[in-house]
């Protein structure tokens, strides 16, 4: 399919207070505050930062109806989220609508930062993911051995179910994160019982300060 898409990289700064200490106890693996927020990218939205604002959604704000992305030249969409971390990826949470402008065929990139309309229609996805027709909030499985060293996700929102626009109201993820900083090393520094476990766990930081991958 040939696009013409006005494909510009929005970026959301909205400093508001997101109230996610509101998570549900069935929802402790829900990804939010973890999300790069300011770095998100959607092509084809029809207003800017569409997509970042969907995505900054809370748990209590899941069911609003707005804000909303909607694509602007034809149905599909493609949404760059980057994570401050490593994700291990269980599930990606959507709500949309019933009729036809829910979209249909959802297929996932991780660790790409390069993609477009035409190279995310050539490459072979990760997981292709199949979406209802609804209004009710959908979580989709993903294949957890495909996805678990995840720093970044892209969606690729092929077609739906009929109409000329997709539109969608929120997205979130569920998963298992790990923070990139020394953290655990520092830690495990602080609790060390003697010399020889001071002297072992030593040695690991010092080798832990040559830098931490997060290769792109």
């Amino acid at each position: 399919m040939s696009h013409e898409h006005s494909h510009s990289d929005h970026h959301s700064h909205g400093d508001s207070d997101h109230g996610h200490h509101e998570l549900e106890p069935a929802l402790q693996t829900l990804i939010w505050k973890q999300i790069d927020f300011e770095s998100i990218r959607t092509l084809n939205e029809s207003e800017s930062d569409q997509g970042a604002r969907i995505v900054e959604k809370t748990w209590p704000q899941r069911l609003d109806p707005e804000p909303m992305l909607e694509s602007d030249a034809d149905e599909q969409l493609l949404m760059f989220v980057p994570f401050t971390g490593v994700l291990k990826l269980h599930s990606v949470l959507i709500r949309s609508s019933d009729d036809s402008s829910a979209p249909k065929t959802l297929k996932l990139y991780s660790n790409r930062d390069d993609l477009d309309f035409s190279t995310a229609s050539d490459l072979q996805p990760k997981q292709t993911l199949e979406l209802s027709q609804t209004s009710e909030l959908q979580d989709v499985p993903v294949k957890r051995t495909s996805f678990g060293n995840t720093y970044s996700l892209t969606l690729f929102f092929e077609d739906n179910f009929g109409d000329d626009v997709t539109r969608i109201y929120w997205i979130g993820f569920k998963g298992e994160f790990m923070n990139l900083s020394r953290e655990p090393v520092e830690v495990l520094y602080e609790k060390a019982a003697n010399p020889k476990d001071h002297t072992l766990i030593q040695g690991v930081g010092d080798m832990s300060s040559e830098g931490t991958r997060h290769g792109m």
